[in-house]
């Protein structure tokens, strides 16, 4: 007998169906209709006024805008949006787009820099803008099965050459107060609710506020999920002992925080505290689509970066730094 391994869906042909070739080539007028064709698909492709909702309006053939007819207002195909206010062309944006999902673990600013021959701040704000646009509004509920779970990043203290003078490092007056600790609220089969505090006790009022009343929580022995005890059937694991008892497991969030450990240590190499939630978000992201194939996230990335508003984080972020 013969025994063939099932391949892994990121290996089929299903998973490839954007190709980084076809975009390149693009035009900037097949760019600007691809641009126009998802931001306006409830229109057919056909443009209308993002301040009125107005959809007669003239077109300026040589500098590509369209003004109202019912307010006057004029706008481009990126007014409005993340890409307010652009330097790039549109065939590099939608290029930055595909190379930003085609990253299993995320793409570095550096990387992103290089490969659309831009600044590395230019790629910086740019792919947190792309994340900002994945991650935007509200966060919604989990139902059913909810697995718990937190994982500590940032706040790395390098030891000292010298055994002799190195530090306990565990020990609260030798760390410098930026580690974080990310929550992960995993329905299972659904989606992934990631949020960042200080404690992982800080935590529980956030998961009772997001974890719908009903639910069966599945964590680990750690002391900070006690508490949900009173509220929700709660399952526990204790991983000194296993992973997975039959009853309960907390293996799909271990899941994400290995996707997320993975790109701070292989593709950003540092993840600075203010900006966690952000990558956490892009990681949950990522993990919740997992099985779609590249071709479908570049659609989803596109749609979300054309439907958020200006960000107002992002948006002149240099600047204000300066």
């Amino acid at each position: 007998m013969i025994w063939t391994m099932a391949q892994h869906f990121l290996l089929s042909a299903a998973a490839r169906t954007l190709s980084l070739k076809a975009v390149a080539r693009m035009s900037d007028q097949e760019a600007l209709e691809a641009f126009q064709a998802i931001r306006w698909q409830d229109n057919a492709g056909l443009p209308y006024c993002p301040k009125c909702g107005c959809v007669g309006v003239y077109k300026y053939e040589t500098r590509k805008l369209w003004k109202c007819k019912g307010c006057n207002h004029q706008f481009s195909v990126t007014s409005g949006t993340i890409f307010a206010g652009r330097k790039m062309s549109i065939k590099d944006y939608l290029l930055a787009i595909a190379i930003f999902v085609n990253g299993a673990k995320g793409i570095s600013a550096l990387q992103l820099s290089r490969d659309l021959d831009v600044q590395y701040k230019t790629a910086f704000v740019l792919a947190h803008k792309l994340r900002e646009a994945l991650n935007g509004g509200d966060k919604g509920k989990v139902s059913g099965n909810v697995e718990i779970d937190g994982a500590y990043f940032g706040g790395y203290v390098k030891p000292a050459n010298w055994k002799t003078n190195r530090r306990d490092r565990r020990l609260a007056e030798n760390q410098t107060g930026k580690r974080r600790v990310v929550v992960i609220m995993r329905e299972r089969n659904g989606k992934t609710l990631p949020f960042v505090f200080k404690s992982e006790d800080a935590a529980v009022k956030t998961i009772e506020n997001h974890v719908m009343p009903g639910s069966t929580i599945f964590a680990d022995e750690a002391a900070s999920w006690d508490s949900l005890h009173d509220r929700y059937l709660t399952k526990r694991i204790n991983h000194s002992e296993a992973y997975s008892d039959g009853e309960a497991c907390t293996n799909q969030a271990e899941s994400f925080f290995s996707r997320l450990r993975r790109a701070e240590i292989g593709t950003h190499h540092h993840i600075s505290g203010p900006y966690l939630a952000s990558y956490a978000g892009e990681m949950s992201w990522r993990e919740d689509n997992r099985r779609l194939s590249n071709g479908e996230l570049y659609l989803i990335a596109t749609n979300a970066a054309l439907k958020a508003p200006v960000s107002r984080q992002w948006k002149g972020y240099w600047q204000r730094a300066a």
